[in-house]
This record gives structure tokens, sequence and C-alpha cells, in this order.
């Protein structure tokens, strides 16, 4: 297998572009020095020719180079995240486009919060959200797909937990406000809403809720003039939650209480960070079972939603995972879609939300040039297992979903930071736009386009750097983001996931006389994990213990030069509260280890009894599996490397 159309897109693990990256860094560094001396040519120069000779320039230059130099030198013990063979966090080398045009646009510094310092980058940050927006299968145009960029996948997940909040309760507010109106001014809007009841409210889909402000607005005109209209609008901000704020909202509405978030238990942290920062709390996440390869369960999914609807709870949301960080297993979404359909006929309102910081990329692999999904049998060509029926409906029914959370600095190979938050329906800014949008006359009121570059207006960050929007914008224009571009780098790191679990079925003989292997879980990305067992052992503990110390050898210590190490590898662990009994029992028979030493002990944390520790290998690296003289490829070094490790390991264990 050739690797060689690769060759251009990387600096490479031995910086083997380094002649191409700096004649370009170069060359557009002169570029820029060009342009600040031609704007406005006839200006005489602030910093004068002799000023390099002048001895506080000489003494400052002697202090930059001597702390510049410092950090070089401190950088050389830095991670080396570029080689394959780091294998640990979700890091890897950058792509040279988005590299280059990181630190090209870096010096001139625009702020895409707003539009007046930075008129390219916005329009660039708005592109890029139509070509992830077609990436995962979503409607471009006015009234297509919405969002942008973030600082990466918490933010993203912040932002999607915001925009369900806004929405889900703008129908509660609108009543009030014409209520209001009607009781202080003796206006009556002819508009079925008055009667419904908070439940009813609160429980309409994100389209109903659309179409009820417009609907209202509209009606609105119609039937009153500019000073009613002003009112109203005057009201609506005032019962709106994001004005009276979650004590005063739900004190004032106190048929209902706050909503709860669904979510698989193998969700990211960033969830419950969301939870308290919103003040919504980590009480009201209601945790969603998993099934035997950690994604999901459908089942569970629905028989939560059917208890929390008995007692009228109200949902804010259901989250999926396509591509968890810990696993890399890819949930239901086809199913979370069905869900939410059945859902929507009981009169439930269930936006679903896709965690795809992880595995959002993967969608190219499935894209065709021409914007359709490309059939399971012609993805499976490539690949001796990729993808399972399971992980491809999934990634077929990510169209349908509300909301997307995409991280461009992980798969999409992208300096931070670059993640992106994506909403189905371009409407919804208008319930999140920090001035309200809607004016008496409908000429005067701003486009679509207009909001959308008003990033300022409804974002969460204050400020963040233009130059990511022009990263990932140069990278998608170079390598499209489809099965003919990005998708063929992508597939390199499943081929290299497809060889590692392969080999690991031969490497578990290799070592069956010196311990018990086993891959826990079946890769449904380009994660691999791993569990071993020394022989003869029974305790979770121990062999917890034991693989803990294979992993320390292969974290880098303050103090240890980098170049001693040989790989670079991370870990997770699995909570005994995850795993049911049945799937506990199968891993645990894997390893021959004993049951009733995987238990959960409250407040003991030194047992190491109360979960399972995981080698979890990373294989976003896409030089894994390039063969050297030998043919051989960096993987069998690993597997030689670790057999070795072991080997060293298990007489101190």
């Amino acid at each position: 297998m050739t690797q060689s159309f690769m060759y251009p897109y990387f600096l490479g693990p031995k910086a083997e572009n380094h002649a191409l990256f700096e004649e370009l860094l170069i060359g557009f560094l002169r570029d820029h020095s060009y342009w600040r001396r031609n704007f406005h040519p006839m200006d005489a120069p602030t910093i004068p020719t002799d000023a390099r000779y002048q001895r506080e320039f000489l003494k400052f230059l002697s202090l930059l180079e001597r702390e510049l130099f410092a950090l070089s030198a401190d950088l050389k013990a830095a991670v080396p995240l570029f080689s394959p063979r780091y294998m640990g966090h979700m890091a890897s080398d950058l792509l040279m486009p988005g590299l280059l045009a990181h630190m090209i646009t870096t010096l001139y510094n625009p702020n895409n919060v707003s539009e007046e310092v930075a008129p390219i980058t916005v329009q660039k940050e708005l592109k890029v959200i139509d070509q992830l927006a077609t990436m995962v299968g979503y409607k471009t145009g006015s009234d297509g797909a919405w969002g942008y960029l973030t600082s990466g996948g918490t933010v993203a997940n912040y932002a999607a937990m915001r925009s369900c909040l806004t929405v889900k309760y703008f129908p509660l507010a609108c009543q009030q406000a014409l209520l209001n109106l009607q009781r202080k001014h003796g206006f009556t809007l002819e508009i079925d809403l008055k009667d419904r009841s908070p439940w009813q409210l609160t429980n309409m889909s994100i389209k109903d809720v659309i179409k009820l402000r417009e609907s209202v607005f509209d009606r609105m005109r119609q039937q009153g003039d500019a000073t009613i209209f002003d009112r109203f609008v005057k009201n609506l901000d005032a019962e709106r939650l994001e004005t009276l704020g979650l004590v005063d909202f739900f004190k004032k509405h106190q048929a209902l209480g706050p909503p709860v978030l669904l979510a698989p238990c193998t969700a990211h942290y960033s969830w419950s960070k969301a939870m308290r920062l919103f003040g919504l709390g980590t009480s009201n996440i209601v945790g969603i079972e998993v099934d035997a390869h950690l994604r999901l369960s459908a089942e569970s999914a629905h028989e939560l939603a059917d208890q929390l609807l008995k007692k009228q709870t109200n949902i804010l949301m259901t989250v999926g995972v396509l591509g968890t960080t810990e696993y890399g297993t890819v949930d239901p979404i086809d199913k979370l879609v069905a869900l939410r359909e059945v859902f929507a006929s009981k009169g439930v309102s269930i936006p679903v939300h896709v965690d795809a910081a992880w595995g959002g990329y993967l969608t190219t692999m499935f894209r065709n040039p021409d914007g359709s999904f490309a059939p399971r049998s012609q993805v499976r060509k490539s690949f001796r297992h990729f993808p399972s029926e399971a992980v491809y409906r999934s990634f077929s029914a990510l169209s349908e979903v509300d909301s997307v959370t995409i991280d461009p600095h992980k798969l999409g190979y992208i300096p931070y930071p670059a993640g992106a938050y994506l909403c189905r329906h371009s409407d919804v800014i208008d319930f999140i736009i920090q001035k309200i949008a809607y004016v008496f006359d409908v000429a005067q009121r701003p486009s679509k386009k207009q909001l959308l570059r008003r990033l300022g207006q409804y974002i969460i960050e204050g400020s963040k750097p233009g130059s990511a929007a022009a990263a990932v914008y140069v990278t998608h224009k170079t390598l499209p983001l489809d099965r003919t571009g990005f998708g063929r780098i992508i597939s390199e790191t499943v081929h290299a996931c497809e060889y590692l679990s392969d080999r690991l079925s031969e490497w578990k003989q290799e070592v069956s006389d010196l311990v018990q292997v086993s891959v826990p879980f079946e890769p449904d990305t380009n994660l691999v994990c791993l569990c071993i067992n020394p022989n003869g052992n029974r305790s979770v503990a121990r062999a917890n213990r034991f693989l803990r110390s294979v992993y320390d050898a292969m974290c880098p210590k303050p103090g240890q030069p980098i170049q001693v190490m040989e790989f670079f590898g991370s870990y997770t662990s699995v909570e005994r509260g995850t795993l049911g009994n049945v799937q506990a029992q199968r891993i645990l028979a894997t390893l021959d280890l004993d049951p009733d030493t995987f238990r959960e002990i409250p407040n003991d944390p030194e047992t190491e009894s109360d979960h399972l520790f995981v080698l979890r290998h990373t294989l976003m690296n896409p030089w894994l599996i390039k063969t050297d003289e030998h043919g051989l490829n960096t993987l069998d070094h690993y597997l030689v490397y670790l057999k070795q490790l072991v080997t060293s390991l298990i007489g101190k264990a």
C-alpha cells in the first residue's frame, strides 16, 4: 500500500519538507512586510534606519535572543506529537496547509469576534461552517445550517446546550409577553398560544418554535402598530430565561422543573462542566447505559425517556457520541434520531446533539465528491472490518441530528484552537443573538447573511483568532472533505487500527507464557484499547497496578530527556459502575480475573479495584503503517517493544 499521496501534506516526522515549508513561510513573511511598506508608502518610517545600532536596541536584541534560545531549548523536551512513535492523546502532526495559513494569518492578528477588525477571516469562518455542514450532510444557504468556530469541543458543547435552552423556553416567554400586552394595553393577538400548557409550550420541536416566532411577529406587524410592536419586543425580552435567570424563571413557572440532560455514561466530562456552568446541576444529568461495545444503549434511552415523560420532566436534549475520546466508540445515532421522532408523536421534544469532536472528520470516508453518501459496500472495499453495520448507520444518520460538535484540531490536523459548533436550523441564530433582530418595518430587518457576520453578537467567546478560521479554510480547500481528499488521510488511520487489532491477536499468543491479553471493546474508529494481566494473577487491583507500570514506562517524566523514550502512550479506565455484570464477566474472563475482586468501594481510590486500567492507543498519525527497509512498520516495532517491556516488568509485579 503506497502512502505517496500524503508526501506533500505534512512537514514530516523527520521534517522532510523543511525546505518547502521554509520557502513558503519566508516568502509570505516577505510578502507581509512588503504589504506593510506599501500601505501609504509616502508615510515616513516610524523606526529610524539606524535604530539597530543604538545601545538600547542592541541590549534588547541580546535579551530577546537569549530568551528565544532558552525557549527553543526548553521546547526540545516537549512531547514529539509529530512522531509515529506517539500514540497517546488526540494529537499528531499538523497538515502544512493549515499550519502555514495559521502562521501567516497570525502576522495580521485578526480577531474574529468583530467583522470591523477581521473582515477577511470572518468570511473565511462562515465558509468553513458551510464546508463542515456539507461534510456532515446538512443543507447550506440562508435556510440551511448555521454555526461558528470555537476554542474546542468543550465550548462547542456549551454552545449546543445554550441553543437548546434558549429555544426550548422561548414559547413560554412569548405566551407570557402576549398576556402582559393584553392585560396592560388591551391588545389581543389572534394566535393560538394563550391556551397551551407550560408542558406543551416547552415540548415544541425546534422547527415549530421557529415557525411560532415567525408567525407571532408577522401577525404582530399585521394587527398592531410600531408602538405595540415595540412594547411586545420589550415584554418578550423581559420574560425570557436569559433575562430572568434560572431561579426567577422557574419560580415564575412553578409547574416546570429544571430540564434534564440525557447522555451516555461514556460522554465527555465537558457535559458535567456545562451543567455546572449553566446552573442546571450535575444531578440533572440522566445517564444512559451502554452495551457490550460501550455504545449508548438505545433501549436504555427509550426507557429513561418514558420514565421522564410519566413524571412530566423536560428533556433538554439527548447526547450521542460519534467517537468517544476514551474508547473511540460510536453511539447509535440513527436510533437516537428514531427516538426523537417516536417521542415527537407523543408531544415530547428531545433534540439530538452529536458530540463528534473526535469522529466528525471520519465522515469524509463516506462522503462522495458530489455530496452523496457512499454505500457501505463501497466503503468496505478499502478495509477488512470497517465500518460495521452499526457504525455505518450512525454516520449516515448524522445529517438528521439537530446539532453537531466537531474539532478540526483533532482529526482535522489543524493547530489549536479550532473547534466547531454546527446547527441544522440557521434560524436558531435569532434566538441567541445579543440584540434582538426584530424591527417593525421588515425592510429594515438585517438579512441572515448580515446576522451571521456579527459573530460577536452570538458566540460565547469574547475574542478568538482569525488565524484558526484561515487554517481550517485553506486546509479544506486544498484537501476536500470527501473520499477523494481528506478521507484518504483518515483512511490511513483506520487501516492502522485494523492492522494493530489483527496483530494483537498474534501478539497475544507470543506473550501467552507471560500474560493474558484482551482487547475489551471492538474498535469502531481508530482507537484501540488493551488490557494485560500477568499469568496466575486473579486480582483486578494487581492487574491494574501492573498495567499502570507498563504505562509509566511510556509516559514522559520531568527532567528526563525525551530522546530516551521509545514510545509514548496514554491510558483510560472503565469504571465498575459503567459495565453491567454480563460485560464485566466477559472481559474479566478473557483476562482470567476473579469477578469478586472487581467491585466498587466508596471513598477508597487506593484499592484499584473499582475500575479496569486500560492502555489507550490513539492511532491518528497517518504514517503508522508505512514500512521500513525491513518490511516492518511502527506498529510492528511497538509490539516488539511492548513485549520487551512486559517481560522486564513481569518479575516486579
